[in-house]
């Protein structure tokens, strides 16, 4: 074979750009055929690529220019610098739901300080906030949802895979969480409203789970629902923290305003200064 590692991951670049795709991906690819590092990859630029690891490198992007995401493909993604597993099954984590665990650990040191806390993930997919903020605060009690079931079990492996103690529930939403009251309650629901449909990706829409991407009520449902709900599960002081579509932080805080006439409800804006967050906290 005489290409070299860094022509070829040039040439698939070229394949994904022509489609408007993320051109990153092939590097991802080469690194994990190859087993290497980034300084590893960056060190064997011109070295020149085996048949076996050149064979594996272009059946990935072969899969890729269908639009599958590189994370379903080699089943992984990493998330506030801790390695998750992801299947179709589950949401890929995302940037922006960093933020909010950035924001909600933050808020936690305030109205917390030290004090052992009970904290809620609704809708806990691959686990991500909840596997997250459990390293990150690792005195916090920590309890994850979700009415999926597979969903839950790549959730647990993700606990065991970072060593992150938490309780598991199947359940529709807020049900499982009734028995007892609540610190913190984060969620980052299904939030696009179906006649959106047409305006997303078709890497996002044909292969990542619908049940977590779409809801109704224009994407509104599960906010009112919660807002509505969350009411008689709250501790004092308390905060809750939900990822938003950047169109919908008014009428959220609208919610959370109404079943909460105390609270300071806040809407936050992601890197990109969009709103992306919203924090109730309570006291």
């Amino acid at each position: 074979m005489n290409e070299t590692i860094y022509e070829s991951v040039q040439r698939a670049q070229q394949l994904l750009q022509e489609r408007g795709m993320d051109t990153h991906a092939a590097e991802l690819a080469m690194r994990s055929v190859a087993g290497m590092n980034q300084a590893n990859y960056l060190a064997s630029f011109r070295e020149r690529i085996s048949h076996e690891t050149y064979s594996q490198f272009w059946a990935i992007i072969t899969e890729l220019l269908t639009g599958k995401p590189i994370q379903y493909i080699l089943g992984e993604e990493s998330f506030y610098g801790y390695s998750f597993e992801v299947t179709e099954h589950v949401l890929i984590p995302r940037s922006e739901t960093e933020e909010l665990v950035h924001y909600a650990l933050q808020r936690a040191s305030v109205l917390f300080g030290d004090q052992v806390i009970q904290v809620a993930d609704i809708g806990t997919g691959s686990g991500a906030i909840a596997v997250a903020f459990k390293k990150e605060r690792p005195t916090a009690k920590v309890t994850a949802t979700d009415f999926s079931e597979t969903a839950l079990e790549v959730a647990k492996r993700n606990a065991q895979r970072n060593e992150a103690d938490i309780v598991f529930m199947q359940g529709d939403m807020e049900e499982p969480l009734t028995q007892q009251k609540w610190d913190i309650i984060l969620s980052n629901p299904p939030y696009i409203a179906e006649h959106e449909k047409s305006d997303m990706s078709p890497t996002v829409y044909d292969f990542e789970p619908q049940t977590a991407l779409f809801a109704e009520e224009e994407g509104l449902y599960f906010y009112r629902r919660l807002a509505e709900n969350l009411t008689p599960l709250m501790n004092r002081p308390a905060l809750i923290g939900f990822e938003i579509g950047y169109q919908q932080g008014t009428i959220v805080q609208g919610y959370l305003q109404k079943s909460f006439p105390e609270a300071t409800v806040e809407i936050v804006q992601d890197i990109n200064k969009k709103d992306r967050m919203i924090f109730c906290e309570i006291r």
